[in-house]
């Protein structure tokens, strides 16, 4: 069997336990953070001839110029070419499903004018732009995932990133092909084979070989991960991600197998992964404890599973789905499954979720690489006020400001009145002067290439 610990909201005691359940603190690794720090700054100051160094004692691979570990322009295509047809296939599919949903999200640059009294002509409105550079960390030997290749580098170039640089570690040489073909699908321009916090290092102040970026995206392990966090201000990042989390909610309709394999799917991921079943059915959750126990031998990852689903793991009987519903908005999970026969009908109850899961149908694992939306999502309780990965962030927006001289006028009184409550006298005069504008003087651009 497997101790997974089972909840009930009718226990006086159940607040403190969910509390419990969900606490989890990523303490900072007083190591960890000493060596990345040492790697940040050696870098910064020695450029390629650190990455030279950390490559051979990291990744075991010697080069005598940092331009041996870009791979060459058309090794990404032939990566593709070579793979096996089914693989090639349902990359593809997948690369063509992510790209269409992107394609839905762009912001787009707009603006109006004010069309009556003192302030007409006035012009307000936001110019979105895209970053020009980003940097993608794939992990790189046996952890290699291509489809976050797909799920970071995509939406950059829907949002008209012009140049993707990729790293990417190649311990003792050795290249997954799969990523290098996801790359030529999703339009890298450049790789690197570097890796660890050295190669986050290169992409937030550029060397010799490596060009400084706008943007760190992708995932990796605890050093890349306090990399990102150090260069944040430097450069963007995406998130820091915390353990993978999968929540669902089923009515008992669902099968106990499917859910079993559902709650694996993320606890596979991490020891520190939490998977979570919701239901008001008490038989049911009966049943998929008898799944889980049934199901894990057969697993290559049992161990982490059973750790995961030990450790961070929960059954919780509510009396309803509404109740259900209430603590998944408290939780706020990353991927949230509502396995239920009308999941659309609870989807208004729902506030805080990464990715919501509708109907029994829907496994999660769908999401994680081919059905559309972005797999890069908010951990941790954060997606009360984080959102996926998306097309706007690889933009920026700069807010458009045009006003008239009646307008400057009209806008300059408030503004010196509130300029003077704040004790700032020049930005009040700055005020004042346009006010001594008797006439719009001055040609105003047109703002209708935006």
């Amino acid at each position: 069997m497997i101790a997974i610990k089972r909840l009930t909201t009718a226990d006086a005691d159940f607040a403190a336990r969910i509390e419990t359940l969900l606490a989890f603190e990523s303490a900072q690794d007083d190591a960890v953070e000493a060596t990345v720090t040492a790697i940040l700054a050696d870098v910064r100051q020695r450029g390629d001839a650190a990455l030279i160094e950390y490559t051979a004692r990291f990744d075991r691979i010697a080069v005598h110029s940092a331009g041996e570990l870009e791979l060459a322009p058309d090794e990404m295509q032939q990566a593709l070419a070579r793979l096996p047809e089914k693989q090639r296939t349902a990359l593809t599919a997948a690369a063509e499903r992510i790209r269409s949903y992107h394609l839905r999200q762009p912001l787009q640059s707009w603006h109006y004018e004010e069309e009556e009294g003192p302030l007409r002509g006035t012009l307000l409105g936001q110019k979105v732009t895209p970053l020009e550079r980003v940097g993608l960390y794939v992990p790189g030997g046996k952890a290699s995932y291509p489809s976050s290749v797909l799920m970071n580098a995509i939406p950059a170039r829907v949002a008209g990133v012009e140049e993707l640089i990729m790293v990417v570690p190649t311990p003792a040489g050795e290249r997954n092909p799969m990523v290098l073909a996801a790359a030529a699908l999703a339009g890298v321009d450049r790789v690197f084979t570097i890796g660890g916090a050295q190669a986050v290092a290169a992409l937030a102040y550029g060397t010799q070989t490596v060009p400084k970026v706008d943007k760190i995206v992708g995932p990796g392990n605890a050093y890349v991960a306090a990399a990102k966090r150090r260069v944040f201000g430097i450069v963007g990042i995406d998130m820091l991600a915390g353990p993978s989390e999968i929540l669902i909610i089923s009515d008992g309709l669902a099968s106990p197998d499917w859910l079993a394999m559902d709650l694996f799917s993320q606890a596979e991921h991490d020891e520190l992964a939490q998977p979570i079943l919701i239901s008001p059915n008490a038989e049911h959750l009966d049943q998929v404890a008898e799944a889980l126990a049934r199901l894990l031998p057969s697993m290559p990852r049992r161990q982490i599973i059973r750790s995961a689903l030990e450790n961070r793991g929960a059954l919780i009987l509510v009396r309803d789905l509404a109740e259900a519903c209430r603590i998944a908005n408290r939780i706020a999970p990353e991927h949230l499954e509502l396995a239920l026969a009308n999941a659309e009908d609870w989807l208004t109850h729902i506030r805080h979720a990464g990715a919501i899961f509708l109907g029994p149908f829907t496994s999660e694992s769908l999401g994680d690489y081919c059905a559309g939306p972005n797999h890069v999502l908010p951990t941790s309780g954060s997606a009360r006020f984080s959102s996926p990965l998306g097309v706007y962030d690889f933009q920026k927006r700069s807010s458009l400001i045009r006003v008239s001289g009646s307008g400057a006028h009209a806008l300059g009184e408030i503004a010196a009145t509130l300029a003077y409550g704040e004790g700032l006298a020049a930005h009040a005069r700055s005020a004042e002067y346009r006010q001594q504008q008797d006439q719009d003087q001055l040609t105003c651009a047109s703002v209708d290439q935006l």
